[in-house]
């Protein structure tokens, strides 16, 4: 079809400016018939760009996604014909994952509550922490306890799997850290002790910087940070600098490493001596979260949803590429809640001043988390709302209602079109983007939900909790 028309033509057509989520003009403003709707849009935006094949868009008008023709968009809104109408287009996951539906399998094993569970990178381990001080390792094939590993003397707080998938790393209550070989479910080497009090995140460092995958970053009530070296067993530089307990911790792509702390600061860290790089300040209170644009991609390093497998030669580019794929020509973005109720944007390789600061809920932000894609944040929070935001302007989107008690933790699907949630109320609840509604609701545990994540294959869920017992969800 045709897009350029006279203005003769003009009652039939609208003047459109396409941006990307950036804002950058794709070509200057055109005019567009009315009748044209998400389809001929892609259609245009596919022959702009040049794309070989064509490729799946979702397209914006003030934070609206449009999903009927233009002129009904404008008639319904009463928007003038006369005003040039800006259109965001966002591309979007080739793939699609199925909402999860029902629960395949309830997993007995731990003696106390679950407090963390983590999937692999490819999807194909899960790990979870426990308050009965043990790490526990579980068959995906035939859903069943695969490992229990013990070593702690404490509560399990923290677990991250390396993003080459070949160890996992848990921290306890009691300050120390395990390096576990997944493959056989044994401890590799005695436990790393260093930090004086509770472990409260652990971090590696991306494949694309280094593989095969040796330091990892973890942050300790006790105020400080420790960059390790799984090989070598031991602390290599101690972050020092914070007043009070770092909350979280994360290591960014382009190198740094972020902590979140008690003492209202989030600081920046580079990893070779050390260094404080840069301090940003702007939250009233606690900071309880960090996520950043990239996490996705970070946490899985080459692999993808396909689940091929790349020999370590090659693991690095691929991590590489998908990192730059995800980023873009932008900055890597960082996102903080707080205690204060509210959520920082921060582009903190160009500015220590926020982007935005995200207003809105009406109690304590608990967690964080960037849709895979980088376009969208989770928050959740002790207001029983889970809130969206735009991940690009920090813009407010919609709050999630459905939640009756606490949320503690959300997770995403891979192709960042649900999002996960999970409850004091007992609930597990997935969001559906698009719509901006419950498409699911998941009972079924007995008591409190600490935990959950969305395998990044997009084939399951895991929920833990209070009730001692791990829950598999499927589609």
């Amino acid at each position: 079809m045709n897009m350029e028309t006279s203005q003769a033509g003009m009652g039939n057509t609208v003047m459109c400016l396409l941006t990307d989520p950036e804002g950058t003009n794709l070509g200057s403003a055109m005019y567009i018939p009315q009748t044209a709707g998400p389809l001929q849009l892609t259609q245009l935006v596919n022959k702009f760009l040049n794309n070989e094949e064509m490729l799946p868009y979702s397209f914006y008008v003030s934070d609206e996604e449009l999903l009927v023709p233009v002129g009904t968009y404008l008639e319904k809104n009463k928007v003038s014909v006369e005003k040039v109408l800006t259109i965001v287009y966002q591309q979007q996951a080739v793939f699609r994952i199925r909402p999860v539906n029902r629960c395949s399998q309830t997993i007995a094993g731990h003696a106390e509550a679950v407090l963390c569970v983590s999937f692999s990178p490819d999807g194909k381990q899960l790990a979870s922490g426990s308050g009965d001080t043990t790490v526990r390792l579980w068959d995906l094939n035939t859903e069943t306890p695969m490992f229990t590993c013990k070593g702690h003397r404490n509560w399990v707080l923290s677990i991250a799997w390396s993003p080459d998938g070949k160890h996992l790393v848990s921290g306890s209550k009691s300050g120390e850290i395990c390096c576990w070989n997944p493959k056989k479910g044994e401890l590799d080497g005695n436990p790393l002790t260093g930090h004086k009090k509770w472990i409260t995140g652990i971090s590696w460092e991306p494949v694309h910087l280094s593989s095969p995958c040796r330091r990892f970053v973890t942050s300790s009530k006790d105020g400080d940070a420790r960059i390790w070296d799984v090989t070598l067993k031991k602390t290599l530089i101690c972050l020092t600098g914070h007043s009070l307990a770092v909350t979280c911790v994360k290591w960014g792509g382009d190198g740094i490493i972020y902590t979140g702390s008690q003492d209202c600061t989030i600081k920046m860290w580079e990893t070779t001596q050390g260094k404080l790089i840069r301090e940003l300040k702007g939250h009233g209170h606690w900071v309880n979260s960090l996520a950043l644009s990239t996490e996705y991609v970070l946490r899985t390093g080459a692999f993808d949803h396909t689940g091929r497998q790349y020999p370590p030669n090659e693991e690095m580019k691929k991590a590489l590429e998908r990192y730059n794929q995800t980023k873009g020509d932008s900055p890597e973005r960082l996102v903080s809640g707080s205690d204060d109720f509210t959520m920082f944007l921060w582009e903190p390789s160009v500015s220590k001043q926020p982007k935005k600061r995200l207003t809105g809920h009406q109690q304590l932000v608990n967690h964080v988390y960037f849709s895979p894609d980088g376009k969208w944040i989770a928050s959740a929070s002790f207001d029983r709302s889970v809130r969206l935001w735009n991940g690009v302007t920090g813009q407010f989107v919609t709050a999630f209602r459905g939640h009756v008690g606490p949320v503690y933790q959300v997770s995403w699907s891979a192709d960042s079109r649900l999002l996960l949630s999970g409850s004091k109320d007992s609930t597990l609840k997935i969001w559906e983007i698009r719509t901006k509604t419950l498409k699911q609701d998941l009972p079924g545990h007995a008591d409190e939900v600490f935990a959950v994540d969305w395998s990044p294959d997009g084939e399951k869920v895991v929920s833990g909790g209070k009730d001692k017992v791990l829950k598999l969800w499927k589609g």
